[in-house]
């Protein structure tokens, strides 16, 4: 139960759209769209089910041994704790969510997924206080949900099915909360960790670099401690079977894998906004030359060619940018051809949002582009003078790059 910041131009799909089946309800990576909260999309993933069902059989079991006259009806029952449960994750992601918009940073989508959910917040806190804020608010409701749910079982009676819900709920919530408190990245604690060293070093990487590597430990405490726990409980006559033990192991194993990978990732990703504002818009442009709609292809190329230019910009009478020549199209006319073609015949109409200013730099620059997809961008000063025309596949090339140097 974690919030996790990507840089946007990685965000390349639309909330509700899953690139063409046909469903709105879906997304790629996303799953079944439930709703919306203050705007911001719910997901619940197919993974989802699965755990669910996993849940139920395991909750129902639990019910036979406490309120056998249920029957079978008891797997209805643990049903409704499933949801129930998966219900307060959503309360503890719709906790970051209200934090992240408060502090006016976009949320891009809430997912119930394998193992509880993460609300998916593009971008990082500007100070560590709201970063501490923003991890805090996530297990602190699941505290209040707990005790919730502790008074609740004080008004019913004891061995009855409201009675094991409420506890049961009770329990699970609590342990959210504690698990979520455990000062390592990707987990909550992890965030609250990287804000009080962000805090102490005045540095967010420093804190970002600690948090993961505590969150690396914390697997590594996972993986083997939960076991041994498991063992020494059947080593001392709790009755725990071979397959207790292995299904402990494997439990170990899953959440050690998610919290050593989460903590790797939380890494690169700190990394790679640090060299995010080397992308900056003013040194990815590619010088443009002027040419008015009906110039032939082959004379406004053989202009660039002379002016060292690598893009075209088609003007109106008055010397105003109206269009820009898409490099797609330029390759897809046969040399012999190029004299017969004007460029207008292969320009895009600028619309307000392909004025980008020279001045956009790092994720401010991925935003603008994410804003209004194009191939091409007139790139102006800020006096509005053209300064040449930035293409988004120089902006690939170039924050992939960041990427890998991320990586190292």
């Amino acid at each position: 139960m974690n919030e996790s910041g990507r840089p946007p131009s990685q965000d390349t799909r639309t909330p509700g759209t899953d690139g063409g089946s046909g469903d709105p309800r879906r997304e790629p990576g996303g799953g079944i769209l439930m709703g919306r909260f203050l705007g911001v999309p719910i997901y619940v993933a197919p993974s989802w089910f699965l755990v669910a069902a996993l849940i139920t059989w395991v909750f129902g079991g639990q019910l036979d041994t406490v309120l056998p006259e249920l029957g079978r009806v008891r797997y209805l029952v643990s049903l409704f704790f499933a949801v129930a449960f998966y219900a307060s994750v959503l309360v503890h992601e719709l906790a970051h969510t209200v934090a992240a918009l408060r502090f006016k940073l976009p949320v891009r989508r809430i997912q119930l997924q394998f193992f509880g959910g993460v609300s998916e917040i593009e971008k990082e806190s500007d100070t560590p206080g709201r970063e501490f804020v923003l991890a805090f608010v996530g297990p602190l409701l699941s505290l209040v949900l707990a005790a919730g749910f502790f008074g609740g079982m004080q008004l019913v009676q004891q061995g009855t099915v409201p009675g094991v819900l409420l506890a049961g709920l009770m329990v699970s919530n609590l342990i959210v909360a504690i698990f979520n408190f455990l000062p390592g990245l990707p987990l909550d604690g992890g965030r609250m960790l990287r804000a009080v060293v962000w805090k102490i070093s005045g540095k967010p990487m420093t804190g970002t670099v600690a948090a993961a590597w505590t969150g690396r430990a914390l697997a590594l405490a996972v993986l083997i401690g939960l076991p041994l726990m498991s063992y020494a409980g059947g080593v001392n006559g709790a009755g725990n079977t071979g397959v207790d033990s292995l299904t402990d192991a494997l439990l170990a194993a899953i959440l050690a894998a998610i919290i050593w990978t989460g903590a790797g990732n939380s890494l690169r990703m700190a990394r790679l906004r640090e060299r995010l504002p080397g992308l900056a818009a003013r040194g990815l442009t590619r010088r443009a030359v002027p040419v008015a709609a009906d110039t032939p292809l082959s004379e406004a190329l053989r202009r660039a060619n002379e002016a060292g230019a690598r893009a075209l910009v088609v003007v109106d009478g008055h010397g105003d940018p109206t269009a820009l020549v898409r490099e797609s199209a330029v390759a897809g006319i046969p040399e012999h051809r190029r004299p017969w073609v004007a460029v207008g015949g292969l320009a895009q109409d600028l619309t307000p949002g392909m004025r980008v200013s020279a001045e956009l730099a790092g994720e401010d620059l991925l935003d603008t582009l994410r804003a209004t997809p194009a191939s091409e961008y007139l790139v102006v000063e800020p006096t509005g003078e053209i300064y040449g025309v930035l293409s988004t596949a120089d902006v690939e090339r170039a924050f992939l790059e960041a990427m890998s140097r991320g990586d190292s």
